[in-house]
């Protein structure tokens, strides 16, 4: 199996990636115990057919390890020339404090020797108190390691539109925010999208299944309880289900995503990325890969064998106007984490 070339886009221009990337929040602990070797191995067949772009974390548990041991294997098995055909975004999620040049280095050549890397191809910046401003020391410091060839590009996670706007206001060139967006989550369409259009930045959207709960298995399905919730991803999303509507309504959202699906021949969770990947701005969705304990490949890539029509989008969007305002209930993007 090989993807088609739609599902690759221009990310930057020395940075081509996989629209659907490789989410490895899911090695990091509450999704099950991953075998390291088995998991190495499972990257190969991602990373084969198609899926060569992978978001991680300093936090996600083994992830950079992962990363930095598949990158050796990748060498040894298929040649030095492989590794230019591979993307690994990782993330600095600093606690908060004094953010000194020493701090920052310090913690960027941690993830460049786990990751086995002489510069991160995206560096993805979290800060989780906004009252401390000491967020704008931090990316100065990273701009002067970009500079120094150790980063190659800056990225945000989880940062509001406010906040984007003081970075930029301050000359910091971000290439890509990494938010909640879903078609049950919906914030990023109130004001970050016509802000990153203006400004020539990228989202990178998560959550975009809730969790797996946005699946062909839950139609029709009692509302789970805290105990039948399979994984940690899916009590986070289930708690945003209840703040934007409720099981009920999202049963209501499940059965007219059914239909739709049928109609191309995929799955709701293919409908539900594909939503998303259609909207502007966004240039890939993190889609989690428990890796050595379940793999979805080649559901993955029927991701891009179909587009929605205008008929398609009309019928989701008249779910979601049913829906709570989660933006007048939980502020912007990344407002969840404050």
């Amino acid at each position: 199996m090989q993807l088609p070339a739609q599902s690759r886009t221009q990310f930057t221009e020395d940075l081509t990636i996989c629209r659907i990337l490789n989410g490895m929040w899911q090695v990091s602990g509450g999704h099950g115990k991953i075998n390291p070797s088995q998991a190495i191995d499972r990257m190969f067949d991602y990373f084969n057919a198609g899926f060569t772009t992978w978001d991680l974390a300093d936090h996600y548990g083994p992830a950079e390890d992962l990363i930095g041991e598949f990158r050796r294997q990748l060498r040894d098995r298929q040649g030095q020339a492989a590794l230019n055909n591979l993307q690994a975004f990782t993330k600095w999620v600093p606690r908060p404090g004094k953010m000194t040049r020493q701090v920052v280095e310090r913690n960027i050549d941690i993830s460049l020797k786990r990751m086995d890397v002489e510069a991160l191809d995206l560096l993805q910046f979290h800060w989780w108190d906004y009252g401390d401003r000491a967020y704008l020391d931090a990316l100065g410091h990273m701009v002067d390691l970009q500079k120094e060839g150790k980063i190659k590009h800056l990225a945000l996670t989880n940062f509001d539109t406010p906040r984007l706007k003081i970075i930029v206001k301050n000359g910091i060139k971000i290439v890509s925010n990494q938010v909640q967006f879903s078609i049950v989550d919906r914030r990023p369409q109130v004001a970050m999208i016509d802000f990153c259009q203006a400004n020539n930045i990228q989202l990178l959207a998560y959550g975009t299944l809730c969790g797996g709960l946005l699946a062909d298995k839950y139609v029709g399905k009692s509302e789970p309880g805290r105990w039948q919730l399979e994984t940690v991803s899916q009590g986070k999303y289930k708690r945003m289900i209840d703040a934007w509507g409720g099981w009920q309504l999202f049963q209501s959202l499940l059965t007219t995503l059914q239909p739709i699906a049928k109609k191309h021949n995929v799955s709701i969770a293919n409908v539900a990325v594909r939503y998303i990947l259609e909207q502007p701005t966004v240039a890939g969705a993190i889609v989690g890969a428990r890796l050595s304990i379940s793999e979805h490949i080649a559901a993955n890539a029927r991701v891009f064998d179909f587009a929605l029509d205008d008929e398609d989008k009309a019928s989701i969007d008249q779910i979601s106007a049913k829906s709570k305002d989660l933006f007048a209930i939980i502020g912007d993007c990344g407002d969840e984490y404050r």
